[in-house]
């Protein structure tokens, strides 16, 4: 297996340097960049069996249990090199026999069976974590999601509260008292920041508890809890009908099977001359599959769907699009913010959870950002209507809207 694996790396390593460390102690170098390469170590032969089998899940394995270990380097330096040649190669992954099978329609479909019972279940692995974890490297607001670099200059915390002003924009959030469903509502910033800025009434449904009581707190203690309500409720169990609907992050957690319940519920919780803004993490080469580590260890039922797998279901719905934007290197900027804090908290996260733990997330946050610079992982911005008129005849009053919130808020931006 290693004169296999071996082969695989010299046709991959064009550009940059891997060095590898085998289990032995012999060392074997690829690529143009001999002086520095990034270096590994492989600490037991079954591995390098692994990596060459199941590359796509065996490689975090390993590097959460410690049988890869990047040595003077980082594993984000490792992945860099890894998948900046795959891209440059033309390929998503090292080919193999399982792989082509798993990409397989059916397969993909079966993992993706999200029922109310077992969406609550994945969402109580990733998101009902200490709460404390999220705290250390997302934002104040704990915006969970991709946020909106206008100029790729700007802080964390200003890059989320442009994502939310944008958003609300494309919302026509242009009177007081209109009724907004949130659909998956995380800790409740978007929720709050409608209520507060724009005089909404905001209902958010999240399937998970750390979430629920987090944003119910955060309500009561901005006194907003008389515009505001959070409940932990499946959107297929929705009844009531608003006036705006918006989901951020939520929609790659629905899974292909249930794409056209998803806009079915939509159309029928959306007032006749309603907005509705779907954020969602996408992919620009086509449908896919997620990657077997992340499904396993990060996101079970989890899938970042192409748009044309999304606008299928739109169009069988009844639904109209009005407009798409494609946020192209947001999220991969977003990540970077999110992978240093975690780096310069990654002490105080050692306290709530293991080494392996940290090790995890280390590895998902890594993986995550190289995969929207090097890949083609994009967010979507889908806005959608029941009636032609229910949107503006051109784009100007998004960015009308979004300055004029902006520039509210500049001085609390820069505190």
């Amino acid at each position: 297996m290693r004169q296999m694996l071996d082969r695989l790396l010299t046709r991959l390593i064009r550009q940059g340097g891997l060095s590898v460390i085998w289990p032995n102690g012999e060392r074997s170098s690829y690529g143009p960049d001999k002086n520095s390469p990034v270096t590994i170590k492989i600490a037991h032969d079954r591995m390098v069996r692994q990596f060459v089998l199941h590359p796509g899940l065996a490689i975090g394995e390993a590097y959460m249990d410690g049988s890869l270990a990047p040595v003077d380097c980082n594993i984000y330096q490792v992945l860099e090199v890894l998948l900046s040649n795959l891209q440059a190669a033309g390929i998503a992954a090292v080919p193999t026999l399982k792989g082509r099978i798993l990409a397989g329609t059916m397969v993909r479909r079966l993992r993706q069976i999200n029922s109310t019972v077992r969406a609550r279940r994945n969402v109580a692995h990733h998101y009902d974590l200490n709460g404390r974890l999220y705290s250390l490297f997302l934002d104040r607001d704990r915006q969970y999601s991709c946020a909106y670099f206008r100029t790729g200059t700007e802080t964390l915390e200003e890059a989320q509260t442009a994502k939310k002003h944008h958003i609300a924009a494309k919302l026509k959030l242009d009177r007081p008292g209109l009724t907004v469903l949130d659909i998956g509502c995380g800790w409740g910033g978007m929720a709050l920041t409608l209520a507060r800025d724009y005089g909404a009434r905001v209902t958010g449904i999240t399937l998970s508890t750390e979430q629920l009581n987090e944003a119910r707190a955060r309500a009561e203690a901005e006194g907003l809890s008389d515009r505001v309500k959070f409940e932990l409720l499946d959107y297929r169990a929705v009844r009531e009908t608003y006036d705006r609907v918006v989901s951020v992050g939520m929609f790659e957690h629905v899974g292909v099977n249930h794409y056209r319940t998803f806009f079915n519920v939509l159309k029928r919780v959306l007032k006749p001359d309603g907005v509705a803004l779907l954020h969602t993490i996408g992919r620009s080469d086509g449908p896919g599959t997620t990657n077997s580590w992340i499904a396993k260890y990060i996101f079970p039922g989890g899938y970042s769907p192409a748009l044309s797998e999304t606008m299928l279901p739109i169009e069988k719905s009844g639904l109209l699009v009005t407009d798409v934007e494609i946020l192209r290197l947001h999220y991969a900027e977003t990540l970077r913010h999110w992978r240093r804090r975690f780096a310069a908290n990654r002490d105080a996260i050692s306290t709530l959870y293991d080494e392996r733990f940290c090790r995890m997330f280390e590895f998902y946050l890594a993986g995550s950002e190289l995969a929207f610079r090097y890949q083609e992982h994009v967010n979507f911005q889908i806005q959608i209507t029941r009636e032609q008129t229910a949107a503006p005849l051109t784009r100007d009053y998004i960015t009308e809207v979004e300055r004029e919130r902006l520039r509210a808020h500049e001085p609390a931006m820069s505190d």
